[in-house]
């Protein structure tokens, strides 16, 4: 081993409430460790739809996490208002939806503290014009989007502050017993295949869907049902709002803008493996076919890709293996595994993205008492570094910054999330080493209408420039795997303007000399669907 590292506590899961609650612990006094096996948030907290819930989405059929998430809601803008835009939110009554649930929705969000606003139809149809002009109702709530990289980022950078770390790309491997604790965990770097032993007084396990097979390293038992939901990416926001049908949930009634583009969600189909699924084409049409009810024109919009994040539904003991996945709570529970013979050692499952902090500050509260700690908890007051207090981010606030700075087309590495050289030289300085796909993460390179066509390359260019002589890999290397990656999401939606785009791509990039990409899947693919359109 060539590391050995003491800690209080280890956190093993690197998203958003794995952050949360490395920051928690920091703040409270203990010297806390988080490790993810890959870059922070490219689990669950990176694949899910941007919602900042108002909880109106469970105001009907969960009281509890309604009123979570209207409370964390709240704390969220005051104390990371630049990880969100605020967007608001309708609740639209289609014709397709119940009567009667629409008719209840403001008493059950009354009932949940959450504001309601009904408005009339023509108002909401004059600020979205894009709306399906046969819905009947419309309610008004403090909807919002959130960017989840930049809250990770910021959880992290207060809890380093405070004496804790983080480390990316380090698998955590074996757990070592002595009687009802561990001793130590074996961590794997997947960069170098070096390993690392970590010895921490306690260990909190936030791996969400992954929860299971972490605590089976520990010999212990916990039954997570991952429920898979597909999204797809639209090159366009036809609304600055984010819009729910006014219904219970189900597959394809939410849109959320996010930066420029605009997100539809989602399905929910359990899977056995949280790392292994597929998106097809029927689910691609299906998800379509719902949106249609929102907005009528979406059949004809232009579709950038389709991807899938694995929601963390936890499966009590006592519960029934029958139980649909979206009749399972989306509150969390904290699970103390001394009762399986462990002390030392508590798993956080389930929850939503909105309530990490509390799902954070609910799991210290157990990890203090055990260990004695009576540092109450600050992060509901105290802002994560570099805010300010109510400022939000807006869809044009990179274009106003840049042009505040001089503006112009030179120093664009990405032209649809304008990604500056500045800027990605500065994400580099901070995260290095890191591959093309940890800077999508940290600017958003790629995420936009070209999904990483024209800036992979320069990106790739200015890693190279950046990498120590004699570092591992190449050019090449890094963006045939970043747009292979990118070219998932295209398979099950290439059809039209983006199948020539896919097409228009791997000629960039065969142009370049890069044979491995063009040889290989991505063009594949796309011959693949140009058979299936025929």
């Amino acid at each position: 081993m060539s590391e050995s590292y003491a800690c209080d506590v280890l956190v093993v899961g690197g998203g958003v409430t794995g952050a949360g609650v490395l920051r928690d612990l920091a703040r409270r006094g203990l010297k806390t460790l988080l490790v993810d096996r890959g870059d922070f948030g490219t689990g669950t907290t990176g694949r899910y739809h941007g919602l900042l819930h108002s909880g109106g989405r469970y105001a009907a059929g969960d009281a509890v996490t309604a009123r979570e998430c209207i409370d964390e809601n709240r704390v969220l803008r005051r104390i990371a208002p630049a990880s969100i835009e605020d967007t608001g939110g309708y609740f639209v009554a289609t014709p397709d939806d119940p009567e009667d649930y629409v008719d209840a929705f403001p008493a059950a969000c009354a009932a949940a503290d959450i504001p309601c606003e009904e408005i009339p139809v023509a108002a909401a149809l004059r600020r979205e014009p894009a709306l399906n002009p046969k819905i009947r109702r419309v309610f008004r709530l403090p909807d919002g989007s959130v960017e989840p990289w930049n809250l990770i980022d910021g959880n992290i950078a207060d809890a380093r502050a405070h004496c804790s770390d983080a480390w990316s790309y380090r698998r955590v491997v074996a757990f070592e017993r002595a009687g009802e604790r561990i001793i130590s965990a074996t961590v794997r770097d997947e960069r170098s295949g070096t390993t690392a032993r970590i010895a921490p007084r306690f260990v909190v396990s936030t791996a969400g869907a992954w929860a299971g097979q972490i605590a089976a390293l520990a010999g212990v038992e916990v039954t997570m049902v991952p429920g898979k939901g597909v999204m797809l990416i639209y090159n366009q926001r036809m609304t600055d709002t984010v819009v729910n049908r006014c219904h219970k949930s189900a597959d394809g009634d939410i849109m959320v803008p996010v930066h420029t583009v605009a997100i539809l969600g989602t399905t929910d189909v359990r899977v056995a493996d949280p790392d292994v699924y597929d998106i097809s084409r029927e689910e691609v049409s299906a998800l379509i076919a719902e949106g249609e009810k929102l907005f009528p024109d979406l059949g004809r919009m232009r579709l950038l890709r389709a991807y899938a994040g694995v929601r963390p539904l936890y499966q009590p003991p006592a519960a029934t293996q029958a139980a649909q996945n979206r009749s399972i709570s989306r509150a969390h529970t904290v699970l103390d595994h001394g009762e399986d013979g462990i002390d030392n050692y508590v798993s956080i499952v389930g929850g939503k993205l909105t309530t990490f902090r509390l799902m954070a500050e609910d799991t210290v509260d157990v990890v203090c008492e055990k260990l004695g700690v009576t540092t109450p908890c600050t992060t509901a007051d105290e802002m994560l570094p570099n805010q300010v207090p109510g400022k939000t981010y807006w869809l044009g606030h990179r274009l106003a910054e840049h042009e505040a700075e001089g503006g112009g087309d030179s120093a664009l590495i990405c032209e649809c999330e304008l990604v500056t050289r500045p800027m990605l030289a500065s994400f580099l300085d901070e995260h290095w080493p890191c591959s093309v796909d940890d800077m999508r993460r940290g600017t958003r390179l790629g995420m936009g209408p070209c999904q990483g066509g024209f800036c992979t390359f320069r990106a790739a260019g200015m890693a190279a420039e950046h990498a120590a002589a004699g570092a591992s890999g190449t050019t090449d290397d890094a963006i045939v795997g970043y747009l292979r990656e990118r070219f998932k999401g295209t398979r099950p939606i290439a059809a039209g303007r983006q199948l020539q785009e896919l097409w228009m791509v791997l000629g960039i990039y065969g142009g370049l000399g890069i044979e491995s990409l063009v040889d290989g899947g991505p063009a594949a693919d796309a011959r693949e669907a140009d058979d299936a359109r025929r």
